[in-house]
């Protein structure tokens, strides 16, 4: 790859960049570099949401996508071959688009700051629900705008104006300009971006980005920036190579797939979250409400379900779904293919089965049939877009009321998301009734030995874990048997 500079859609041209870091943030390049200041700076973590603008790619059969991300978390070198919409291409104060005119006539706004992110969050789902033909609920905005923070209207208006923007006629963006601007763009040969000694790869093939990571082992592999962005905003550290996986297309991609003999789903690892998660609650549908509550809709739609799992937190609410269905990681290096079990994967905290030069290229999550009843449960301070004190995914397999196979997996209860070994070994081979459960529950004190933070005690903790074993039981009764069941309770 030959050394160039970034070139992405923005202001309604073709915009090249070069010279700055390469760790620079999008928010860092439009505040101080394109003084396009509409776009304000909160939490800069990809919390409050002020800073979120739209990001357009073309898609596998060459339509247009608009999603909204955080600026403050995206590296600028990560635009190359995209488009960029702020809040300045939305609308002026003579014409406002939909979304900025129904804010104004339902008092969504106060001092403003926000505003200007709800806009382009309001305008990503106008957008979204335009081309598809449909209209959102009141509940369906409320999921939008989670990552969105307002501290001096307050929602309700914000929501009203969301319904409203829908009562006028339809005026959408002009794609056009953007979907020419995107097919020049994918004729530039992949991303070297260098500054001071610093490197930004951005390869576009699996063959060309194994080569680089065999070349660099130390370098920082990057997908969608949402936990490397902190590194930088907030740790402020050095990243002098870095190799993003978010232009290989074949990493990108979903599809049905068997593996000996079993039908079950590839997730390429540099598949976003969005993406990822609304195949596999087609799987498990019970997967739904922890979709909803993961991060926020722009940390989903940045951020991969590969990176979640690459990181190996403890607390992260995407391998114990993942676990809990059986799931195997597949790893590449150079040409060659190793997979494993995803609970085998995590050797101990932040630490994984991962060879130099290795990374992970791709997951494979089995189909479960009707046989099993899979739960899964998200504990936290906050109802929207907070990081987990317990992550629950709880799946059993019951054949004639007997439990054939179990699979509890949990974060946040100890240094890794790891199964509950006890706890299945209590219910395996026995009838699932409210004794096994209770069985359960006891022996997962001889699973975990959870810690006290700032999220949880660890009594808390080991509390709540054992309560949601209980709930399994319950969950798995019809109407009519927990309505018995809760009348002998209250008469007990």
């Amino acid at each position: 790859m030959n050394t160039r500079s970034i070139r992405f859609f923005h202001r309604g041209q073709v915009t090249e960049v070069a010279g700055l870091p390469t760790t620079t943030t999008v928010l860092q390049y439009l505040r101080e570099h394109a003084h396009c200041t509409g776009t304000k700076e909160g939490c800069a973590e990809g919390d409050c949401g002020a800073c979120t603008v739209i990001q357009g790619e073309l898609d596998a059969s060459g339509q247009l996508q608009l999603r909204n991300v955080n600026a403050c978390t995206q590296l600028l070198p990560t635009l190359d071959g995209r488009a960029l919409l702020t809040v300045e291409d939305l609308g002026g104060p003579e014409v406002l688009n939909p979304a900025q005119q129904a804010l104004v006539d339902c008092h969504g706004s106060q001092c403003g700051f926000c505003t200007p992110g709800f806009v382009m969050t309001m305008t990503a789902c106008y957008e979204a629900h335009q081309a598809a033909g449909t209209r959102p609920d009141r509940q369906e905005l409320a999921d939008a705008l989670a990552g969105n923070l307002c501290r001096c209207t307050g929602y309700r208006p914000i929501l009203d104006a969301g319904e409203r923007m829908f009562d006028a006629p339809a005026r959408l963006l002009d794609r056009e300009p953007v979907i020419a601007a995107l097919r020049e763009l994918a004729t530039d040969e992949p991303l070297d971006y260098r500054h001071a000694g610093d490197r930004f790869h951005a390869p576009q093939t699996i063959a060309d980005l194994a080569l680089l990571r065999e070349t660099y082992p130390q370098a920082t592999l990057l997908a969608g920036s949402t936990d490397i962005g902190l590194w930088v905003n907030k740790q402020f550290r050095e990243l002098p190579a870095l190799i993003y996986t978010g232009r290989v297309e074949a990493l990108r991609e979903i599809r049905a797939e068997d593996f000996d003999g079993q039908p079950g789903l590839w997730i390429g690892a540099a598949a976003s979250l969005e993406d990822a998660w609304g195949q596999l609650t087609e799987l498990a549908p019970s997967l739904a409400e922890l979709w909803r509550r993961f991060a926020s809709p722009p940390v989903r739609h940045a951020g991969t379900l590969g990176g979640n799992i690459a990181n190996g937190s403890p607390i992260g609410d995407g391998a114990p779904a993942l676990i809990a269905l059986g799931a195997d990681v597949v790893l590449r290096k150079g040409g060659q293919q190793r997979r494993l079990p995803l609970q085998d994967f995590y050797l101990d905290y932040m630490k994984k089965d991962l060879q130099p030069g290795e990374f992970v290229e791709a997951l494979h999550v089995p189909r479960p049939d009707t046989s099993w009843a899979i739960s899964a449960h998200k504990v936290s301070k906050r109802h929207d877009s907070d990081i987990s004190a317990v992550c629950a995914v709880l799946a059993l397999q019951l054949r004639n009321g007997t439990v054939q196979q179990a699979r509890f997996a949990f974060g946040g209860m100890a240094a890794i998301v790891k199964r509950a070994a006890a706890a299945e070994a209590a219910v395996v081979g026995q009838p699932w009734v409210e004794a096994t459960a209770e069985a359960a529950a006891a022996a997962l004190v001889n699973d975990f030995k959870p810690m006290t933070d700032v999220r949880a005690s660890d009594r808390y903790r080991m509390k709540v874990a054992q309560n949601l074993l209980r709930k399994l039981w319950l969950e798995s009764l019809d109407r009519r048997t927990l309505t018995v069941w809760r009348i002998a309770r209250l008469a007990a």
